[in-house]
């Protein structure tokens, strides 16, 4: 039995099902994610990044992962979301490459790697296509999503 891949599977199933409670289930209190929309998110901030990015997706929105890889407490997955992002409802396909550690039987270090430059020309259209490759374009895309979970976080769990 690879506890790992099972962790890894039971992540993007829930992922995939919009059951972030499961997903949220299979973090380590300690979780660490990083990804370049969000840079580096800690404890319940990471949880509370994919409460709201679930509660976000709408029905043409889709998650599927493949190529799960382990190697005693480390693995790694790919995975596609397709979804609809911002008010101009652009149509969005990322493809991710994900990183885990897992200790405790939990998911303690997650880190997603995708082409920003690629994900801002689908998300934000010309400014995108213009800026997107530039550090000034991703540090804007950080503070604005940080920004978003922090109105969320706000909102929603008092």
């Amino acid at each position: 039995m690879d506890v790992t891949k099972e962790l890894i599977n039971k992540f993007y199933t829930a992922f995939a099902n919009n059951d972030c409670e499961k997903m949220i289930d299979c973090y380590h209190d300690d979780i660490q994610f990083e990804d370049p929309a969000f840079g580096v998110l800690k404890g319940d901030r990471a949880k509370s990044m994919w409460k709201m990015l679930v509660s976000r997706l709408d029905e043409n929105a889709s998650i599927h992962f493949s190529d799960i890889e382990t190697n005693g407490p480390e693995g790694s997955a790919n995975w596609i979301a397709k979804y609809n992002y911002g008010p101009k409802r652009r149509p969005v396909i990322n493809f991710i490459h994900a990183q885990f550690i897992i200790e405790d039987g939990k998911i303690i270090d997650h880190r997603d790697y995708f082409d920003s430059w690629k994900w801002s020309r689908q998300a934000l259209g010309l400014p995108g296509l213009l800026l997107g490759w530039s550090g000034f374009m991703n540090r804007k895309i950080q503070q604005t999503t940080n920004e978003m979970l922090d109105q969320y976080i706000a909102k929603n769990e008092v």
